[in-house]
């Protein structure tokens, strides 16, 4: 594609943008694989359509205002760059894109009031967990709030979860293979702390000592998806310094955190850090990634078989290409049947702060998510991301069919201390 972008008026991410939009051919390959063009059906709400209008913004043909609305709908879930025979970074170009025209367009009181609350609670556990005690509380008064303030309600669980703070060092059991820092995650410590306690367990078990840096703070992938670049920069510079440790490896439990991290590069791109940067993101794998590298020792069987759904989360398969080391986890587990789940390929709407954002597309895909994994005829549903976690709980409960959902990792937890990770079946009559 020719364009006439000057990447050095645009500002240290011009090159990025610039080179992703030459790479755009427009073959439409990126349209099936796109949740918002199969459920909106319209050209500009795919990511051909959406890289024609971010060209035209930065040649100055298009005003920014015009194309927000297409470029807002976007879910950032990646899908189009597993599609794409070309390699169009679109990842790259959408954040860039983001970070680029955020200072420069207006949004209402309303909006703006909203959006900071976000990224002022939910990278904070402590803030997040007074704001969900608080959510809680107002569930009466939903039909009478706005849909803008009705979804968070809705993804809310009946009950939060106790919680206690992670310890600094787990010692591995036995012989140490490997010694490693974990990032604890924001969302994650307060909706489902049991993740990060799962993951001790299981590492310490598999002869791995872990560190739970305790400066870390959130990864900043919802500041820097939704186009606040600084305050991305801010959170990533402390996590530099908290990860600076002598460890084999950063692991993550949480998709989207994994895959902020690995973004520092881009985040870092014209800055001091950028190579201490890059060193860390190289460093970053994904729990069963690490796992599966290292080797499990041998895995008890279930009490019962149990017939189990895997959900791909977006930014494990698409962002970081890591589909089958999940799956060979679970099949690790004598007594799991993996099944595998109709479009699964497609973003369930989570998508960090999009169900909270776009709740009416999210809602959308989320039902179809829901009614997908219930066509299999699974037990249970396994993912490996939080925000997929609380949107696929969320709408199966509407579908009044709540079968459990679990991290990949809390299974594996289930087995080695004999836990049955659901409920048995009655007997047939």
């Amino acid at each position: 594609m020719q364009h006439r972008i000057d990447p050095e008026k645009i500002g240290p991410q011009g090159e990025v943008m610039a080179h992703a939009i030459e790479a755009c051919v427009h073959c439409g390959f990126c349209l099936p694989a796109c949740p918002t063009y199969q459920v909106l059906g319209e050209e500009m709400d795919s990511p051909r359509g959406r890289i024609f209008l971010m060209k035209e913004v930065l040649e100055g043909n298009l005003s920014l205002e015009e194309a927000q609305p297409y470029i807002d709908k976007c879910l950032g879930c990646l899908g189009c760059v597993t599609a794409c025979p070309s390699g169009v970074p679109y990842g790259e170009l959408i954040t860039s894109f983001r970070a680029y025209s955020e200072p420069k367009r207006w949004r209402s009181p309303f909006q703006k009031v909203f959006r900071l609350g976000l990224q002022e609670t939910l990278p904070y556990p402590a803030r997040f967990r007074a704001a969900a005690v608080l959510g809680r509380l107002a569930r009466p008064l939903k039909p009478l709030l706005p849909p803008a303030l009705r979804a968070p309600l809705e993804l809310l669980p009946e009950a939060l979860p106790p919680t206690k703070p992670l310890p600094a060092l787990t010692p591995a059991e036995g012989p140490r293979r490997s010694r490693v820092a974990l990032l604890a995650g924001c969302a994650q410590q307060v909706l489902q702390p049991g993740f990060n306690w799962a993951t001790l367990r299981v590492l310490a078990r598999n002869g791995v000592e872990v560190v739970v840096p305790q400066n870390q703070v959130c990864c900043g992938a919802l500041a820097l998806h939704t186009g606040e670049r600084a305050r991305a920069l801010h959170l990533a510079r402390k996590n530099l310094e908290a990860f600076a440790g002598d460890y084999d490896t950063i692991l993550t439990n949480a998709a989207g955190c994994g895959s902020g991290l690995k973004e520092y590069p881009l985040l870092f791109r014209g800055e001091p850090e950028q190579d201490q940067a890059q060193r860390l993101a190289e460093k970053v794998k994904d729990i069963s990634v690490f796992l599966v590298e290292l080797g499990l020792k041998e895995v008890p069987p279930l009490p019962h078989p149990l017939r189990v759904a895997y959900h791909d989360a977006c930014h494990l398969a698409h962002a970081q290409g890591v589909r089958n080391e999940p799956r060979q986890l679970l099949r690790s587990i004598p007594g799991v049947e993996l099944v595998e789940i109709p479009e699964g390929e497609l973003c369930c709407g989570s998508a960090g702060t999009y169900n909270l954002e776009q709740p009416h597309i999210a809602a959308a895909l989320g039902e179809r998510k829901a009614r997908n994994i219930l066509a299999t005829g699974a037990q249970a549903v396994v993912t490996g991301n939080i925000g997929c976690f609380a949107q696929i709980e969320a709408h199966l409960k509407k579908l009044g069919r709540p079968i459990p959902v679990l991290h990949t990792i809390e299974l594996l937890d289930r087995a080695y201390t004999g836990q049955a990770p659901v409920p048995a079946a009655p007997a047939d009559p």
